[in-house]
């Protein structure tokens, strides 16, 4: 475990850079608008909210977590917090601390799936998320060193975080050939475990990420796996981010299995036990996805993207079950409600088992579409909502407008909206043939001309 140091990092008159207060969560380049001072008054802040209680911090393996850690924990203390101090874990680990300790909240130091030199904070109060207004208030509040300073318990909670996600099915022992690859991130001594270091690569955590970037999304970071599962004739490949709490899968025939056909492929395996149950999908979700989740008797429900925010309305609906594009799957089914990279993969591998069908198999049975990758279109942060805005002034209602504009036909649909988590505007579309496909491109780029942006 890290030495807890116990210097003050932060004047009265210290202030944040406003950039690092995003939407869910806290975020920004280390040493240059996020200091360890941040971290200490961050800490700080959260012990006023807070008031009393314990809450566990964890960190994943970047360069400068350790030190984010210390900082944040000394933060803590000082405002009249007792801490949980679980180390380096993935993200999902330390929301799991939360709920099996029952402590007061939770905060892991994490990049997530961004370069090296990036870092930030997760944060929950009580059992939820905080975002929105929460993460907000956190910028604006201003926590005192109190007398009576908090303590740091040390506590290693991996054990009983692999025997929480392997109670349903161990995946040495489930007669399938599996690959890992948990690209140098904070997943890589949990995923060394539960494969027994069998097909499992990348695993020694290095916040460099030398093997390549911690992102299971772009296609590029999965080659590795793809040449693990075409080498060793694998039945599926799982790969992780560098928190642990988003899943990529290659199957059996080496082809990618992207976020929201993961989570279409997990309500498969709840169907029978959930009839008509609400499924919470993010509005980047193809229409092939929310298709066949309708087809399985369940409801799919597009909601806002982000983390914290499909949590909360998981919540809101008592959802089973909820994913988004990114590759956050959120399990309230037999689990806490929160993202987590290695649960979801162990629950793919029941469906697996439970149809007796390979993954090649299972996401042939989803409906084609041709869709178009997830477009990022660079732009002044403090301009995006602006652009958005714009945009749902021109374009002929109805769309949905709970998160950007997602403007739908017959035929298919296209998204064009702000990220929360960097100066970008997010574009995505798809539609049933080739020759429909020309016409929502057109759409997309004929509206986005209008507002100065182009793909």
């Amino acid at each position: 475990m890290n030495h807890i140091t116990t210097q003050p990092l932060s004047h009265p008159t210290h202030k944040f850079n406003p950039s690092i207060f995003r939407e869910y969560d806290i975020r920004g380049t280390y040493e240059l608008n996020l200091f360890d001072a941040d971290a200490y008054q961050i800490g700080l802040n959260y012990a006023a909210t807070l008031k009393n209680g314990k809450v566990a911090v964890g960190f994943d393996g970047r360069v400068s977590s350790p030190a984010l850690s210390n900082a944040l924990i000394s933060g803590l203390n000082d405002g009249g917090i007792d801490v949980v101090n679980i180390g380096l874990v993935p993200t999902p680990a330390t929301y799991f601390a939360a709920f099996h300790l029952d402590l007061d909240g939770a905060i892991m130091v994490t990049g997530s799936h961004n370069p090296p030199d990036q870092n930030g904070f997760k944060i929950m109060l009580g059992k939820n998320s905080l975002h929105g207004e929460g993460i907000a208030a956190l910028s604006k509040s201003r926590g005192k060193r109190q007398e009576a300073r908090g303590k740091v318990e040390n506590l290693d909670i991996k054990a009983d975080y692999i025997k929480k996600i392997t109670s349903s099915l161990i995946p040495n022992a489930c007669g399938l050939k599996i690959g890992w690859d948990p690209a140098n991130g904070a997943a890589g001594e949990i995923t060394e475990i539960i494969s027994g270091g069998k097909f499992a690569i990348n695993t020694k955590i290095d916040g460099t990420f030398p093997a390549h970037h911690a992102d299971p999304t772009v296609e590029k970071n999965l080659e590795q796996l793809k040449d693990l599962v075409f080498e060793n004739n694998l039945d599926v490949g799982f790969a992780f981010d560098g928190d642990g709490d988003r899943l990529g899968i290659v199957d059996n025939l080496g082809r990618a299995i992207w976020g929201d056909q993961i989570l279409a492929i997990l309500c498969k395996g709840i169907a029978d036990k959930f009839a008509g149950a609400n499924i919470v999908v993010d509005v980047k979700t193809s229409k092939a996805v929310t298709d066949y989740i309708a087809s399985l008797g369940l409801k799919p429900v597009i909601w806002k993207t982000g983390h914290s925010l499909i949590k909360a309305k998981m919540k809101e609906l008592n959802a089973p079950l909820a994913g988004e594009m990114s590759a956050h799957i959120f399990f309230e089914d037999g689990y806490f409600g929160f993202d987590d990279g290695v649960y979801a993969a162990i629950r793919f591998l029941e469906v697996m088992q439970k149809f007796g069908k390979t993954s090649a198999e299972l996401l042939d049975e989803l409906p084609k579409m041709v869709s178009s990758p997830e477009h990022k279109i660079a732009v002044n942060d403090d301009k995006k909502f602006e652009l958005i805005e714009k945009l749902k002034a021109i374009v002929p209602k109805p769309f949905l407008d709970i998160d950007g504009v997602r403007k739908t036909h017959d035929y298919g649909w296209w998204l064009v909206r702000a990220s929360n988590t960097g100066g970008n505007i997010i574009c995505r579309f798809e539609a049933d043939s080739k020759s429909n496909f020309a016409k929502i491109e057109a759409e997309i780029t004929e509206n986005l001309n209008k507002i100065g942006l182009k793909i």
